[in-house]
């Protein structure tokens, strides 16, 4: 089914031109059986799936049943509980607590957890653990998947005992990206001693109750039974009921319960903060803010290329921000993700922020995410051509630029620039070699269209191409750091047909 969300924030009312031409039905139709065949070949009793785009939840499909003793059918409002995509919640409240002048991302994390004080280190030069390192996953802890997900119920009284202890590395901290559930529970104390009130309340004034998601919160069990989507593990060719975890001290990593209607408004939340831009920035978090959330650390990776029928496909690069991995995708450009696994649940969702699009699903079997439709329905948007990265403005200052390169070519004759050369240009290349490369390239290429407007690359560069009587003319322009902003660089070269 389709399901418009109007209180979502829409990025075009608010001066944001979409990303994203029209999705028809037909086309969102085409997507449901790649979801369909996967709740099927990974044996799972019931799945959600939606797409955000401007502002709304275009498009929700769900599949199969909430519970297998009742059989009672998935719904838009089911609620699953969302497993590691619950740590992006947990890093937006840290950095609004850092808006708010509560905290320091540099600062030690010792300055919020005492019992963190006199833990030893790996070695002698090991940099004390920062906020910012719990964010990265870069403190030195060992990967704790999937230990980290039973400790969900640990009391509060017993983790600060296994923080007095003090902790074993892994290595050094600030050496190495290594995945730690037990980073995001040290978070979601830091957020509670910070304010003093329990974590849980604090996220839901900050971020679930602004948002709208009023059905979404860490105390599963306090949510209607009807509602709840069960877990379960598939083991020995049969479903398993998985334990419920209750609400604890290692919930900031894990432990929330949501639904699709109730997702969808975070994800276009999310989604609000591109692009930069001058109209209203009524929050609950900044915009800047989210997106500093998906800026990554300095230790990228290599991620396996997708396997499909044509044969696998480019590996993509890929490095952990703060709650959600930033991936250079050959096909689908930029895109921010995050899965989730917990017993009795599995859950992933990428946001294609220079598009406008969020994908998301949520299943109800151990371990489940359904990482593999979401990519796949992400491809066929792409393939379709209504997934189309924003066009930057082009500034007054790069048309001027522009209007000059246009006549420089026209002429042959750098000088036909007038005053807007910066310093270096006749001193990289002075004016008699410039004037024998344009002579080259206009013998070359033929007579040329300039009429094609410049395409911006940023508000001080863009890039051009000419269609000529032989080939074309591929060009470059790039101005200066200075006021008023002058060429420093030209780069213009002849393709042949």
């Amino acid at each position: 089914m389709t399901m418009p969300i109007d209180a979502l924030p829409d990025p075009a009312a608010a001066g944001a031109a979409p990303a994203v031409a029209p999705l028809d039905a037909a086309l969102l139709a085409s997507l449901d059986p790649l979801f369909a065949d996967y709740l099927a070949s990974a044996q799972v009793p019931g799945l959600v799936w939606g797409i955000v785009a401007g502002g709304r939840l275009v498009h929700v499909r769900s599949l199969g049943v909430q519970d297998i003793e009742s059989r009672r059918p998935v719904t838009v409002d089911t609620l699953f509980r969302i497993a590691s995509m619950t740590k992006a919640i947990t890093a937006m409240t840290v950095l609004k607590l850092r808006d708010d002048g509560r905290l320091q991302l540099d600062a030690l994390a010792e300055t919020y957890v005492p019992e963190m004080r006199g833990w030893a280190y790996p070695t002698l030069d090991s940099p004390r653990i920062r906020v910012r390192d719990l964010l990265h996953h870069t403190a030195g802890f060992v990967t704790d998947d999937p230990w980290g997900d039973h400790q969900t119920p640990l009391p509060d009284a017993a983790f600060t005992q296994l923080l007095r202890e003090g902790l074993p590395f892994s290595r050094p901290p600030g050496t190495a990206m290594e995945y730690s559930n037990l980073g995001y529970a040290l978070l979601g104390r830091i957020i509670a001693n910070v304010t003093g009130r329990p974590y849980a309340d604090v996220v839901a004034d900050t971020l679930l109750r602004p948002l709208g998601m009023d059905a979404s919160g860490f105390r599963f069990d306090a949510a209607p039974a009807e509602r709840r989507a069960l877990g379960y593990r598939w083991q020995d060719d049969a479903f398993q009921r998985e334990p419920d975890l209750a609400h604890g001290a290692f919930s900031p990593m894990g432990g929330l319960q949501t639904s699709a209607r109730d997702y969808a408004r975070w994800v276009a939340f999310l989604l609000d903060a591109w692009p930069p831009r001058d109209a209203p920035d009524n929050g609950p978090v900044r915009r800047a803010t989210v997106r500093e959330m998906a800026q990554g650390s300095n230790f990228p990776e290599l991620l396996p290329g997708r396997t499909s029928a044509s044969g696998v496909g480019p590996r993509r690069a890929a490095t952990y921000a703060m709650g959600l991995t930033a991936v250079a995708d050959a096909d689908l450009g930029l895109y921010l993700s995050h899965g989730g696994g917990y017993p009795g649940f599995g859950s992933y969702m990428m946001l294609l922020p220079e598009h406008g699009v969020g994908l998301f699903a949520f299943a109800n079997r151990t371990y489940s995410g359904p990482a593999r439709p979401i990519a796949e329905a992400a491809l066929k948007l792409m393939a379709a051509g209504v997934l189309k990265p924003r066009a930057t403005a082009v500034s007054a200052a790069l048309a001027s630029a522009y209007r000059a390169v246009v006549a420089i070519f026209g002429k042959g004759d750098i000088a036909a620039a007038g005053d807007v050369l910066a310093m270096n240009m006749l001193l990289d290349r002075d004016a008699g070699t410039w004037a024998r490369t344009l002579a080259q390239l206009k013998q070359q290429a033929g007579s040329c269209d300039t009429s094609p407007a410049v395409v911006a690359t940023g508000a001080l560069s863009g890039r051009f191409t000419w269609p000529c009587a032989q080939g074309q003319i591929t060009g470059h322009v790039l101005l200066t750091p200075t006021h008023p902003p002058r060429i420093q660089e030209i780069d213009l070269r002849h393709q042949a047909p």
